[in-house]
Formats: structure tokens, sequence, C-alpha cells
């Protein structure tokens, strides 16, 4: 039985071990990742429900299915006051091994899920230079640690002086691309004839002065990430050659034919209602295939302990449905902007 039963689970997909006692199972046990154990009740030295009780003290979450014959339904229900996930009365049909099988592996999983969702609502998330003692800075890091693990383009919003910055350099620390460059560079510092070859860098001969070529701050961020702020001042036509980098990866430098290919991380910031901006026409999101995500900070009221006053709303989209937090119900809207035009 215990040889066609291993056959019969594996030709299911599943990987097996055995053993023909509860001393070689509980060996087992200690030298092998296990999810669920089958066992009969009657077996040669140690008995079952010996056998049961040894697994639970080793691992009491372990689910066990236990076999008996017919008549010795009395022992099963033993089985299941010390702690057996399910029995199978003797004889039965594969079918039926493998749906019970199946049945106390999806009750396991989910038990297991439901552990690691209540683990992750008690943890303290922590950054450094980020003080995040309130619910509401909590919620905060929560996010950056989400946003962190994809490659989402991600804006930040909030009045100068919330910490958009410290916010942006956490998702670069946590992330896949920590081990690379974080450019950063604003917008509002710098002259609008000057930003475009800042941006994408400039060959020689471009302009006056420009006497030998310079990379810009999206390739000096190749494979990391550049932050740029105060994306809500950025010239119309120089918003337009971000879109083509945020879709495309891609641009020329001023003056240069030789289309430059990055892979770059973009955090934008700015302390503008862009919301209330794209309502008045005035600025834009477009469609697009990349990730994109958006986190804003706005100053919580008076008495709050940060030093960077929090609320919170976030999403990513991939094309398609955005999740946004209230800072204030915490409700749910959809949302579907990618990039920017500003017309």
């Amino acid at each position: 039985m215990r040889r066609l039963l291993e056959l019969n689970l594996g030709e299911d997909g599943f990987k097996t071990v055995s053993t023909g006692d509860a001393e070689g199972g509980l060996k087992l046990l200690r030298e092998a990742s296990v999810d669920l154990v089958v066992t009969d009740l009657k077996l040669p030295g140690m008995n079952g429900l010996e056998f049961l009780h040894a697994i639970k003290r080793q691992n009491a979450a372990l689910p066990v299915v236990v076999m008996t014959a017919f008549g010795s339904v009395e022992t099963a229900v033993d089985a299941m006051k010390a702690g057996a996930s399910d029995y199978v009365l003797k004889p039965f049909s594969l079918g039926e091994m493998r749906m019970v099988i199946r049945k106390e592996l999806d009750v396991h999983n989910l038990r297991e899920e439901n552990r690691s969702l209540r683990e992750a609502l008690g943890k303290r998330y922590i950054h450094p230079n980020v003080v995040a003692r309130s619910a509401k800075m909590q919620e905060v890091l929560a996010t950056v640690d989400r946003v962190a693990r994809t490659n989402a383009t991600v804006l930040l919003g909030g009045e100068s002086g919330v910490g958009k910055d410290l916010i942006a350099r956490a998702i670069h620390e946590k992330s896949r691309r920590a081990v690379g460059p974080f450019i950063k560079i604003n917008s509002t510092a710098i002259p609008e004839n000057l930003l475009e070859s800042e941006l994408f860098g400039y060959e020689k001969g471009a302009f006056t002065g420009a006497n030998a070529s310079k990379p810009g701050k999206f390739e000096l961020a190749d494979k990391g990430t550049l932050f740029l702020d105060e994306i809500g001042d950025v010239p119309p036509a120089i918003q337009v050659k971000l879109l083509r980098v945020l879709q495309e990866r891609e641009f020329e430098r001023l003056g240069g034919t030789k289309t430059v290919k990055v892979d770059v991380r973009l955090i934008a910031a700015t302390n503008r209602d862009l919301r209330e901006a794209l309502e008045q026409g005035t600025f834009h999101y477009s469609g697009g295939d990349a990730d994109s995500g958006e986190l804003s900070l706005a100053r919580k009221c008076a008495g709050a302990t940060e030093h960077h006053r929090t609320g919170l709303r976030a999403g990513q989209r991939n094309g398609a449905e955005g999740r946004r937090y209230s800072p204030r119900s915490a409700s749910l809207e959809n949302s579907q902007r990618r990039g920017w035009i500003s017309p």
C-alpha cells in the first residue's frame, strides 16, 4: 500500500518520501521539509497514535492524515483528538486519498498565509533618517517596501519639507537597484535652457561652449535610480522627451543622432497639485506600458510626533487597475494614469 500510494501521488505531481515505521518517519521529519504526513495507525514498534503525538511535539502545525480499518473508527476519533487533520477508512480509493490530501494541503497553505499576514501587520517598518513612529508613517514605509520591489516609475507628491527626497532614497535603497547610482536633479534649480542638456547630455559642438561631449543625468543613473524633483515645473517640450524615456528607455543627446539606451528607474516629485492641473487641462498623463506608482505625502494635523508629518496615498498600475489609499478614509479607488505630457 505504501509503495502504491507513493507511485500514485508522484504521478499526480507530489514529491514523496516514505519509510516503513514511525522511528524512520520521525528521522525523515528532522532531515527533510515536509508539508503533510500520511500514516497508518497500525505500525510496527511505535503505534500510530504515539507517532502522531511525536509529530505534533516536533511541529504542531504539520497536517497529518491517518489511515485506519473500518472496525477501528473509535481509534480514528482518538487520533483526531490528538491533532490529526483527517482520517481515511480502509479500504479506500486512490482518488479519495488524493482528494483528502489536496484539501488538507489547501487548508494548511491558507493557515500559513494568514499567519504571514498577521506577522506583516505587526511588523515595524524602519529606514535610516526617516522617523516613523506613527501609524501614518508606518503606512508610508510599508508602501515604500511594496513599491521598491517593483520596477515602477514613482511620483511623490507633497508640499516642500515633508521629506520627498528621503522617501525617494528609501525606495532606491530597498530596491534591486540599490547597488547602482542614485542621481538627483532639481528642475527648478537649473535654467530652462540648460535643463535638457543636464538630463540628456550633449555632443561636442551642440551649442556655443560645448567643447566636449558630456553624458546627462539619465546616462549617469544607468542601472540605478534618477530622482527628478519638481517635475511639475519641467517645461512642456522636455516633458515630451521624458515621456519617451519612460516608454522606450532611450533618447538622443542634445546635438546628437545616436540613440542612447538606458536602464533607469525614474522617481519624480512635485509640490504642485497635479490632480487639479489635470482637471484644468494644464497637465496631462499619457498612456504607457511601464509600471507606475504614486505616493502622495501631506502634512498631518498639529500634535503629530513625526519630523516629517505625512498622510498617504499610494498606487501601483500595470496598464490597468491601480489602488489609492486615502490618508483620511483609507478607501480604494481606481486609476490608470501613466507618464505625463503638458500642453
